[in-house]
């Protein structure tokens, strides 16, 4: 069996998918994508595929060495997402050559079901009342949103009490026995972050994510050896070389996202990593179905699983939303709160082949807002 086609799809909302096709017609999908640059990892995956056509998909160990590793310069969001990407579809491609969903090629399920959390506030967090109430309605047991829109260098004492106040009105909603997780989303100074951190503590935040920005990762230690708050961080993260730093200055969380952080074959050994520094996993997911299907593979194996993020009704999903291109929304039907674990061959999902060609024809050009302090400087989004 040889590689024989590799295609990619640009479909809305913001979305990249890529079909791998063998010459025996074994097909495989993957999410490759960058929010915001999904032309350029589209790019990236042409490139990539020159390896990749007349080879045997089944060797995928040896792909993601040379893919990752086959040029003289490595690593970086846009080929690291290319390659989870790919690595997603030979995932797929393997579990349907071999009449077994991935979960089982990775060495079979640890639990059978996985619990994941709704999206609630938008990027400026606003009518949680009603959102929370909603995602409850809908048997969720867990909410994340936004700390804050664009916060000033040292947030504000107004800034800080609305954060707290937002959280506050969660917590109200949820009640003792439900979980609210909350992103800073990198938006705050770390001296910023240490104050809000001490004061979201009594309401019990399930972790806080992102409190700072990746490239200030040398800071985390300090901050976890002040904060109150379990600290979550990685989906800006692309390896095992990348999470390390985080993971020894003892982050209670990590986050790496499965078409960003090399796919499957790398989350797996970011999940093992984090293992041995007592961090338990909840894999970054605001995509699409395929990006959803390969995290709950991985979820479902991985002993040191804490929650998965899904995208049904988040506020990115302006033109289509995670059910747009499947045949079948079986796997992502949540129960209480929960997915059930199937035994679909593959990322056990069935993508809508004419949906996806025809989205593509449009495709999109999506890219995230540039925010500005009222003095006119750029401000984190």
């Amino acid at each position: 069996m040889k590689i024989a086609r590799i295609e990619t799809f640009l479909v809305p909302p913001r979305w990249l998918f890529c079909r791998i096709e063998t010459d025996d017609g074994v097909v495989g999908w993957g999410e490759p994508v960058v929010e915001g640059r999904a032309e350029v990892v589209r790019t990236a995956v042409g490139v990539l595929a020159e390896h990749l056509l007349g080879r045997d998909p089944l060797r995928i160990q040896d792909h993601w060495q040379v893919l990752t590793k086959g040029g003289f310069y490595r690593g970086g969001p846009v080929l690291a997402s290319a390659v989870a990407g790919l690595d997603q579809a030979l995932w797929d491609i393997a579990g349907k050559t071999y009449g077994a969903p991935v979960h089982a090629l990775l060495g079979g399920p640890v639990r059978d079901t996985v619990r994941v959390y709704a999206w609630v506030g938008g990027d400026e967090p606003a009518r949680l009342t009603e959102q929370i109430a909603a995602q409850i309605e809908a048997g969720f047991t867990a909410v994340k949103m936004n700390a804050a829109g664009a916060v000033a260098p040292i947030a504000t004492s107004a800034e800080t009490a609305a954060v707290v106040e937002r959280v506050a009105t969660a917590r109200e909603v949820l009640g003792p026995h439900r979980d609210v997780a909350v992103d800073c989303h990198g938006r705050f100074t770390p001296a910023s972050a240490r104050r809000l951190l001490a004061e979201l503590a009594p309401l019990h935040p399930l972790f806080v994510e992102e409190p700072v920005l990746p490239e200030q990762t040398h800071l985390l230690r300090d901050l976890v050896a002040a904060s109150p708050v379990p600290i979550a961080t990685g989906e800006r993260l692309y390896d095992r070389a990348g999470f390390l730093p985080a993971l020894t200055a003892g982050i209670a969380v990590a986050q790496p996202d499965l078409s960003h952080a090399g796919g499957v074959t790398e989350t797996v050994r970011i999940a093992a990593l984090a293992e041995t520094y007592g961090a338990l996993l909840a894999p970054h997911c605001p995509l699409g179905p395929i990006a959803l299907a390969a995290s709950l593979n991985v979820a479902f194996t991985v002993p040191n699983f804490l929650i998965q993020e899904q995208s049904l009704g988040i506020h990115y999903n302006k033109d289509a939303d995670l059910l747009s291109y499947v045949v079948d929304p079986e796997p992502f039907r949540f129960t209480a709160g929960h997915a059930r674990r199937t035994q679909l061959p593959g990322l056990g999902v069935t993508v809508d082949e004419a949906a996806v060609r025809a989205a593509d024809r449009s495709g999109h050009a999506w890219r995230n807002p540039v925010w500005r302090h009222a003095d006119g400087s750029f401000a984190e989004w």
